[in-house]
This record gives structure tokens, sequence and C-alpha cells, in this order.
């Protein structure tokens, strides 16, 4: 067992929980920040685990919410951006919103008072010395050009993603398939030697120009000064596309060549907007072509236009903005390791997780599985059942290959964690609407989870959720 540090490059909320953990587990950690040798575009301040944009960690129930019961997990894993987060709540109703100055403060002052943590201020301008022989690599959507390069020129990746073009994600089960098919293009088998790879949601001529008027008139997102996001003819976004021309979308993504309506066969669809399976489980599907800079309010009314998403609920919704990430399913094994260089582990954002308590979960990961390295206590991952497993199960695995750009930054939701069917009717006997069954699948999901996350732990008892 080598008594060496580790080292945390990048003091962002990921950064700044992986050092902790590290911490904790009784390794010394050096956490390197470039701040305020080297400013960001975004960052105001020096501090660490400083929050850039929304003051928000989102819903707080673990059992009707599945970024809510990622806090329950990293509460019970001793996070200290959960504790943090605590400590200086502020009132956001259901939310758990904080005081970003006071929490940014706290998180700073616990790290620095660590016996066992160095914070540098510093820049690493490349990849680490190889006698670094353990190093987390957190440096978010804002890695500095230096070591951005790096990266490329170890990975033998062709870049790294500098942009999102993202494409929304439906849950499987709010698709109403009396309406949409499943059938590919011409019935051609692809390599899973599957001739029904696609969802096929219809439309006719009325429907296809009401719709294109939706995304004409839709309320946009605007870049920010800093992001300088390019649009690039193989990504751009739909309503971009709509406006060269209202034919451009029913001769692109939404063209009607090739198939046959499962339903209707004697009816050609004018239109037709395909949905690609984004995940092993088979519980997400991403619409094919549709990366957008709708406004979010917007794209749940604009799409739920379209036959067979009419209820469709969003695991994930569309945008196009600055980001860097890795293509993590190829590049990392289930230890968050480079498989190259397994001395490298990436975590928070850059790993391809969207939002700041998904960041700071991989960070925690990373964190304890480099510790429990170092320590020679290996640690496998935690069960896909939790909301931890589920996300690191998408960044090393569970999303499916669909060429290149089709990985691409996800927050935890539902879709991520195996399905579970929920009971048909209540301890009564009395039959369950649909509203009752969902609620009573996700508190049946969280209560698994969080099971699963205590048999992990080695604890006998269940975990407090509140």
């Amino acid at each position: 067992m080598s008594n060496n540090p580790i080292h945390v490059i990048g003091g962002g909320l990921a950064g700044s929980e992986a050092a902790w953990q590290i911490a904790q587990a009784g390794v010394p950690v050096i956490l390197h920040e470039m701040r305020p040798v080297r400013g960001t575009d975004a960052h105001q301040t020096d501090q660490l685990a400083e929050l850039v944009c929304s003051n928000s960690f989102r819903a707080d129930d673990w059992a009707g919410n599945a970024v809510g019961l990622l806090h329950a997990e990293m509460r019970a894993l001793n996070s200290v951006i959960m504790a943090c987060g605590d400590a200086h709540q502020v009132p956001a109703g259901g939310a758990l919103a904080v005081d970003r100055e006071g929490f940014s403060q706290a998180v700073t002052a616990r790290l620095l008072a660590h016996p066992l943590v160095t914070v540098a201020r510093e820049e690493v301008a490349g990849l680490p010395p190889q006698d670094w022989d353990s190093v987390i690599i957190s440096t978010g959507p804002l890695t500095s050009p230096a070591l951005s390069q790096a990266i490329l020129e170890r990975t033998g990746e062709g870049q790294l993603s500098f942009f999102d073009a993202i494409a929304p994600i439906v849950n499987f089960d709010s698709i109403d398939m009396d309406v949409a098919w499943r059938q590919s293009r011409y019935d051609k088998v692809g390599p899973g030697g599957d001739a029904a790879a696609y969802i096929n949601c219809p439309m006719d001529k009325a429907q296809y120009e009401a719709f294109i008027d939706a995304l004409l008139a839709g309320p946009k997102s605007e870049f920010k000064d800093w992001e300088h996001v390019p649009y690039f003819d193989g990504c751009l976004p739909i309503e971009v596309m709509a406006e060269r021309g209202r034919e451009t979308l029913r001769h692109g993504p939404m063209k009607p060549v090739g198939l046959t309506n499962a339903h209707r066969p004697d009816d050609k669809p004018y239109a037709v907007v395909q949905l690609r399976q984004d995940n092993a489980l088979g519980t997400l599907w991403n619409m094919v072509g549709f990366q957008t800079k709708l406004k979010h309010g917007a794209q749940t009314d604009i799409f739920r236009m379209i036959p067979g998403l009419e209820k469709a609920v969003f695991a994930r919704l569309g945008g196009l903005h600055r980001n860097t990430f890795i293509n993590s399913p190829r590049l990392l094994d289930g230890q968050l390791r480079l498989k190259v260089e397994p001395r490298l582990r990436f975590a928070g954002q850059v790993t391809g997780v969207e939002g700041y308590v998904e960041s700071a979960a991989v960070g925690l990961l990373a964190g304890r599985f480099a510790a429990a390295e170092r320590l020679g206590r290996p640690l496998a991952p935690p069960p896909a059942t939790t909301a931890l497993g589920g996300l690191i199960g998408h960044i090393t695995g569970g999303h499916l290959d669909g060429g290149a750009g089709s990985f691409q930054p996800m927050n935890i939701n539902y879709g991520l964690l195996p399905p579970l069917e929920p009971p048909k009717r209540d301890a009564e006997g009395r039959r369950l609407g649909a509203k009752e069954r969902g609620r009573t699948k996700k508190r049946l999901m969280g209560e698994r989870a969080l099971a699963d996350l205590a048999a992990w732990m080695g604890v006998e008892r269940p975990l407090a959720a509140e």
C-alpha cells in the first residue's frame, strides 16, 4: 500500500466531493484548483464548489423524484456537498436551494480544515506527472485548453465533445404504442439483428404544419456570451432547420420514406418522428435529430403535439450549449478509470453527467474508488438499482452507441434504473389509478434503492431517507 497522496484536479463540486471522500477514508489528498491563478469566463470567486448557474439542487423528495433519491443516497454516504447544502438551505418549496456564497464558503472551509487535505492553487497544464500514481480529473465543462489537448492525445479520440447537441429522451412506458409502431426504415436489419429498432410516430399534413408553426413561434434559449457555440450541419437545432424552409424537416429527420404504419397500413404518413433506443434497459428512447434550443417549457408543449407522445414523460429535454465531456462508455471502466491509463480517473460533468448533484455524485464515487484502491480494499460499484448505480451505469456502459455524438450528458432519472412493476391494487384491494400507480412505483423504486445501498455499504438497518 502506497502512502503517496491521491491528486484531484479541479475544485468544483465533483472535485471537492472526491477530495472529501478520500480524506474521510484516511488517505491524504491534494486538490489542485487553478483559480485564482487562472480564471474562467463563468466563475466569479476563488471558492471551491462555486455554483456558477442556478442555486438549486432540485427536488428533495426521495420517494417521488429521482434526484431526491440521489440526495438521500449521498447523505447516507457522508457527502460534504449535501451536508453543506443542507446547512445553507434557503426556501424553495419542495426543492433544495442554497445560499450560493454560504454554501461554497462552507465547502471550502471544511476541506481546508481537514488534516489530510492540501489545496494547491495551480493549473495542471497537461497530463499529470507519471509519479502521480492515482489522479482524479474533475475539471468540468470549462476544462483548460492545455489539459483538453492532453486528454485528446492520450485517449486517441478525434475530439472531445466541446458542445452538447442534446435531443430529448422519452420514457418508453409513456409512449402510446396504439399510435406509434416499431419498424426500421425499409425494415433494414441493424447490427443487433433487429429490423424494428425504431419507434415511429406518424403525422398527417395538418399535424405537421401545426408542428412547424409551433417550432417557429416557440421561445428559444440564448447562448451565454462566453459559450461561442457554433451550429454544425450535422447537429442543427430542429427550429433552425424549420427556419430554412417548411419542408426541410420532412426531408430530413422527419422523412416518412421506407415506413409503413402498422396500425393503418393503407395511410401514408406525411412525416414521421423516429425514436431510437438509448439505453440497454430499453426504458429510454431518444428523439432522433431533435436537438433544440427551445426553452424547456415550450419543448414539453410542442413535442406532446406529436401523435403517440401526447402523454410523454421526458427523462431529458433538448439543448445545445458549451460543454466538455469525454466518450465515457468507450474510454472508462466500471471504476471510472481511463482504460488506456488506469492511474487516471474521471469524475463530474466531464464524464457525461448533467447537473450539480449528479456531478458531485460521480465525484463521490470516484473518491471512494480511489481511496479503496489505495487502501487495498477493492470496492465494487453500487447496485444498478440505486441512483448512484444508475448514473455510473449510464456513463460506463448503459448507453447504447448510436454512432458519433450519440453519447450525451444525462441527469439522473428513473429510466436509468431497472424497471419495477407497481401493484395494481392497494393493501385493501382497491384498484389504483394511473397516477397512484406512478407514485407507488417511484416510492417502491426509492425503497429498493435505499435497501440495496444499505447492503452495499454493509449496513444492516434500513437507511434513513429523510
